[in-house]
Formats: C-alpha cells, structure tokens, sequence
C-alpha cells in the first residue's frame, strides 16, 4: 500500500505539472480566440481551447509518467505503449470535453442562480475547468495503471 501511495502522489505532482501546461495554454487560447473574434463565430470557442492544452499536455504527460511514475510493461513496444496511451488520454479529453459542456453549457448558462454567484470567466476558466480535471485524473490514473504498467 505504501508504493500506491507513493505512486498516487508521483502522479499527482506530474498531473500538476501537466494541468499547468494545459491550463495556461487553455487560458491563453481562450484569450487569443477572443481577441481575434473567433470567440463570436464559434461560440463554445473554448472547447478548441481545451484541444489546444491537451495536445501539449498529452505528451509531457507521457514522458513523465513513464520517468517517474509507472514501470514499462516488458511484453509491449514504446508505440504500442504511446498508442494505448493516446487512446486512453483521447477517452479522458472526451470526458473532459463532455464535463465542460455539461458544466458550462448545460448547467451555469442555464441556471440564474449560479450566473449571480459567480462570472462566466470563472465558471469557465476555473470552477468547471477544475472540476473536469478532477475527474480525469481519477480516470488516467486508473486506467493507466490497469492497461499500461508492468504487473508485479
């Protein structure tokens, strides 16, 4: 039990570190695609957004977990490994995606209530942009280590 915790804090400290990456290149999207009025076009902009930071995120997650956090399977291939990951990771994006629309779209744009509580912004950028990854990072962990690292 002591390794999972230690483990569960290794991943904890690169998902910070990648929820940083993700986070500010969301924030800065969602800033240029406002200033150049993509944001009036396309209104739920900030799912383009979201993309933006997963891309990047997506690989620094996969260098460093594999440093630091879970031990390479010795029956599978670095592409197989990336493959499955990839495929994992797009899974926790739809999730993600799917949390920000019903959070933003569904719920705050909807309810009066929470519009005279809190900005759009911060329903946006943080309350429910924390929220979806709270519960993808539960999902990565789990899944990761079901499907990726090397079984004792």
């Amino acid at each position: 039990m002591n390794n999972l915790l230690q483990q569960i804090m290794k991943f904890g400290l690169v998902g910070v570190f990648c929820f940083f990456v993700d986070y500010f290149l969301y924030l800065i999207a969602n800033f240029a695609f406002e200033k150049v009025g993509i944001a009036s076009i396309f209104p739920k902009y900030y799912l383009l957004s979201a993309l933006v930071g997963f891309i990047v995120s997506v690989v620094v997650n996969y260098v460093l977990s594999f440093k630091f956090v879970f031990v390479r399977r010795d029956d599978m291939s670095r592409k197989k490994e990336f493959t499955i990951f990839l495929i994992l990771s797009i899974i926790g994006l739809g999730v993600n995606e799917l949390c920000l629309f019903v959070g933003i779209d569904l719920i705050y744009m909807n309810w009066g209530w929470l519009q005279s509580i809190m900005s759009e912004a911060f329903a946006k950028n943080l309350f429910f942009k924390f929220g979806a990854t709270a519960v993808v990072m539960v999902y990565n962990f789990i899944t990761r280590k079901i499907f990726l690292e090397q079984k004792d």
